[in-house]
């Protein structure tokens, strides 16, 4: 048998808009739908032959409950013959969204597939049992608690133990989360992100509205001051602060994925494939260090080291985990997050991996390189880590 190849032939988001900000009036279903209509108008595919939609949601309740991703497909005016399916793997949802897409077409279940994600943070908050300070919510067990000897906390307060176990301190986070505002205000103002963008308007009912073009959550200028003088958010003595931390926001992002055979018999362009796609679990109380069992296993698998790897994105869910992950792997500054991450750009949970999986891949387009690898961490201690080709 020949095998057969999982390409990205696709790709888009909208913008990342703030809590409550420009995206905020959008279904968090039809926020995704208008985003999969224009990768098909963008792909000009004939959307009957999609033959799976997976979907990445970490707030599946309220507006994302139901199989957002049924939802999405019919708001998008897809033919009601296209499927879709929703999954949960919290911030790295989106990710393994297209991983699994990668997974269908490798495996000939599919022959065109898309991966996405979608949060809607202003319409669907995050429970009150994330906040500082509060109890855990009843997601958690009195068995698994008790396994852990009630030890298990969100992942607010886990970054703090993240802090305290690598030793990664307040100067070094304020400074990272400065970086990344500054790297993504010059990939605005550079035009790095406008080929990816959906068109949008803040009135989902009204397309003459005022248009959204761009992520709102980007700053031009930090005051180095201010920022240090924030006090934390997780604990009285701690080193985590809002500015440290991935904003709150809503977005949509997808990738259309299809068997190189078939992209190339049916005119599409075969922009990047698949080299590793890993995921991995370790200690749920610190939550972090996954990131680090699920690189390790991809570069391994993608017989790759370190040096080969052109550009890295990791998460900035907090600003300690792409610190963690430069410094296991001796990452270079100007390899990591060149153009930001969700520090400054935004984490809408479940479209965060596949937002950056978008930009990873316009960002090797653009720059002409070859290989980039992607990890995000997630609640309850997972990882995903994914590394494309560009083609």
């Amino acid at each position: 048998m020949n095998a057969r190849e999982a390409v990205i032939v696709g790709a888009v988001r909208t913008p990342v808009g703030k809590r409550g900000g420009a995206l905020s009036r959008w279904h968090p279903a039809d926020l995704l739908g208008h985003t999969l209509r224009n990768l098909v108008e963008r792909s000009a595919i004939d959307a009957k032959d999609i033959d799976d939609v997976i979907v990445g949601c970490a707030m599946q309740h309220e507006h994302q409950s139901g199989n957002i991703g049924r939802h999405a497909v019919l708001a998008a005016g897809l033919p009601e013959s296209v499927p879709a399916v929703t999954i949960d793997r919290q911030c790295g949802s989106g990710q393994q969204a297209v991983n699994f897409a990668a997974f269908g077409v490798t495996a000939g279940i599919y022959e065109l597939a898309i991966g996405c994600g979608v949060e809607s943070m202003s319409q669907v908050p995050m429970p009150a049992s994330f906040m500082p300070g509060a109890p855990l919510g009843p997601q958690y067990s009195p068995v698994e608690l008790a396994r852990y000897d009630d030890n298990l906390v969100a992942q607010g307060a886990a970054s703090e133990l993240l802090n305290s176990k690598f030793g990664i301190s307040r100067e070094e986070l304020d400074e990272f989360s400065i970086r990344s505002h500054e790297r993504a205000f010059a990939a605005t103002r550079a035009k790095k992100f406008r080929a990816q963008l959906v068109p949008i308007t803040v009135d989902p009912l009204d397309p003459s509205a005022a248009p959204v073009s761009a992520d709102e959550g980007i700053r031009e200028q930090l005051d180095p001051a201010k920022i240090a003088s924030l006090e934390p958010v997780f604990a009285a003595d701690g080193r985590t602060t809002a500015a440290n931390s991935s904003q709150i926001s809503d977005g949509a992002a997808a990738l259309l994925i299809a068997e190189r055979g078939y992209a190339e018999r049916s005119g599409l362009v075969s922009r990047a494939r698949f080299l590793a796609m890993t995921v991995a679990a370790a200690d749920p109380v610190l939550q972090f260090t996954a990131v680090l069992d699920a690189t390790h296993r991809a570069l391994e698998r993608a017989n790759l080291s370190v040096s080969d790897i052109d550009l890295f994105e990791v998460n900035e869910a907090f600003a300690g985990v792409p610190l963690m992950v430069q410094r296991e792997f001796g990452i270079p500054d100007d390899k990591l997050n060149v153009n930001g991450g969700s520090v400054a750009i935004g984490h809408p949970l479940g479209s965060t991996g596949a937002r950056m999986l978008t930009d990873l891949l316009c960002e090797l387009e653009r720059t002409g390189q070859r290989y980039g690898l992607q990890t995000i961490c997630e609640a309850g201690g997972t990882a995903n880590t994914t590394i494309i080709e560009r083609i």
